[in-house]
């Protein structure tokens, strides 16, 4: 009777533990970077937003979107949409340089309203956006 309980119940514990859902500090939330590569962002509009299952991502003349998830301290992205238009040479490369660290699958370390995005060639320092 026990083994057969067990069989029973093995199913549906599974199926809770395979939800798709993030349980992140992240969902639902929106930041403005503070650093990008130790450098202040050239646009002050410059942050990434978490809403309704996708990402959305500004950095001066370069835009990012799509879904996203955290598997263990890592933030994937993607498939991403990208969008572009003319600017400085300095927002051209934050721009690159952000884009170059959210698709190579970052850690993420998350402390009160503070987040760090770190890949091996890039890093992005955050902070939490109050929402109104």
């Amino acid at each position: 009777m026990i083994r057969r309980l067990a069989f029973l119940l093995c199913p549906a514990l599974l199926a809770g533990c395979s939800e798709n859902r993030d349980h992140s500090h992240l969902a639902e939330s929106s930041w403005r970077f503070e650093r990008i590569d130790g450098e202040r962002p050239v646009s002050q509009a410059s942050g990434i937003t978490f809403a309704d299952g996708r990402i959305g991502i500004d950095v001066g003349c370069s835009s990012l979107g799509g879904p996203w998830r955290i598997d263990s301290d890592r933030l994937v992205a993607g498939p991403l949409d990208q969008s572009e238009k003319d600017c400085a040479d300095p927002s051209w490369h934050q721009g690159n340089a952000v884009n170059a660290l959210v698709v190579a699958t970052p850690r993420v370390a998350v402390e009160g309203d503070r987040m760090t995005l770190k890949s091996s060639g890039h890093t992005a320092e955050l902070v939490r956006v109050e929402s109104h």
